[in-house]
Order: C-alpha cells, then sequence, then structure tokens
C-alpha cells in the first residue's frame, strides 16, 4: 500500500494535522511519499541554507535593520515570505526603491515575522529553472521558467513562460548534492529551484514542472 501526499502550501495547522495523520499511516505499513515528518522538518525556504555552498547570500530574519544593512551590502535583493509559493508577495528591493520601510513593515509583521533575504541573481531574466528529483536522481530535464518583461519572477503563476532545457553540468552537480540529502531524509519526489548556478528553494511539498516537461 503507498500514499502519495501532494497537498499545495502553505503548511499551516491543517496541513500539519494531516501529517501527523499520515505519521500514523506509516506505523500501519503504509508507504507514504514523501515521509510526513521531512516535509514537517525540511521548510521550503529555509531548507536551502544545509547547503551552504550552493546559494546565493541569503539572509533569514525578522529585525527590518538587519534587512537594510544586507541591502546595504548587496545593493539589489529578493525579500520572500517563508510560508508562499507561486512567487507571491516576492519584492525585488533595487538601489532605487523608496518603499523598503514600508515592505519591511507588512512583510515582517513590524519585527514579529521572519522574512528572507536574498541578493539579486540577474540570470532570472534566462528562467528560474524547475529541476525534478526522483529517487535522488535529477529529470535530465528543467523546466525554465522565464519572467515576463518587466517581471522579476519567472514563477508560471506569475505569468512565466516554461521552456524545457537540458540540465547544465553545475545543475547537474546542484541536484545530485540536495538529491543524495533528500531521499536520505525519506523525500522521494520533490522540486529543487536553481537561478544561474545557486540553489534558492527546495520543493517537498508539491512540486510542479512535470506536466511540462513531458
Amino acid at each position: 500500500k503507498a500514499l502519495f501526499m501532494r497537498k499545495d502550501p502553505p503548511v499551516d495547522q491543517a496541513y500539519l494535522h494531516t501529517t501527523y495523520l499520515l505519521d500514523i499511516a506509516e506505523k500501519s505499513n503504509v508507504k507514504v511519499l514523501n515521509k510526513p515528518s521531512s516535509i514537517r522538518s525540511w521548510n521550503e525556504k529555509i531548507s536551502i541554507l544545509q547547503f551552504d555552498t550552493l546559494i546565493p547570500k541569503t539572509l533569514v530574519t525578522a529585525n527590518p535593520g538587519i534587512v537594510k544593512q544586507f541591502f546595504k551590502d548587496h545593493g539589489d535583493i529578493i525579500l520572500k515570505p517563508l510560508d508562499g509559493m507561486g512567487g507571491k508577495n516576492i519584492f525585488r528591493v533595487s538601489e532605487f526603491e523608496k518603499n523598503l520601510n514600508v515592505i519591511l513593515e507588512i512583510m515582517t509583521n513590524h519585527g514579529h515575522q521572519m522574512i528572507m533575504a536574498q541578493q539579486y541573481i540577474p540570470e532570472i531574466k534566462l528562467g528560474d529553472k524547475r529541476i525534478v528529483i526522483i529517487e535522488g536522481k535529477p529529470f535530465p530535464y528543467a523546466l525554465a521558467r522565464i519572467p515576463m518583461q518587466g517581471e522579476t519572477r519567472g514563477n508560471l503563476a506569475s505569468g512565466g513562460q516554461g521552456v524545457a532545457q537540458a540540465l547544465s553540468k553545475r545543475d547537474m552537480e546542484i541536484a545530485t548534492i540536495v538529491g543524495k540529502k533528500l531521499l536520505s531524509e525519506g523525500l522521494h519526489f520533490v522540486g529543487i529551484d536553481v537561478i544561474g548556478d545557486y540553489l534558492t528553494e527546495i520543493n517537498v511539498t508539491s512540486p510542479t514542472g512535470i506536466v511540462e516537461l513531458f
């Protein structure tokens, strides 16, 4: 018997309650994909920090002042909520941004909610690559999600155009390292996002891209 867990984020209380029930199913010899406890453990944004040599300059904090210093150091950054999907509520902040204070007030709930800040990767113009990994092995083609003109986000839900691309040597390197680790954690079917030479996200809940690639 097997059960394929595939529910979109957010990983809220209802989602967590479902994974607790699936923990019990596992104890009754039901094969659950992906492992419920690992879905809980591998936050789709924060988990990239376990691969610090593969990611761009990245910060997780609820402190607006620390984010402002990160912006001062890097000049062009991306701000993301930790529980979003589909490109929702993602902001690019460049040197001409006049609303950083307001953006941070809203995103951090006045310093009470953590967010992620990442150095902007110019290669996003060539596509945000979704790489599907099955049983620790990357599928040889990625779905490159290319942003609309004037957009920063490549997500299909944000209007990006999906184009199949063969994995580069660097793509394969990243996917192999990440895939091996995730498989050891009981995560059999996952998606990772790569921009340029950098890992930017790990999707363990409901990876997209299979339909578009086939």
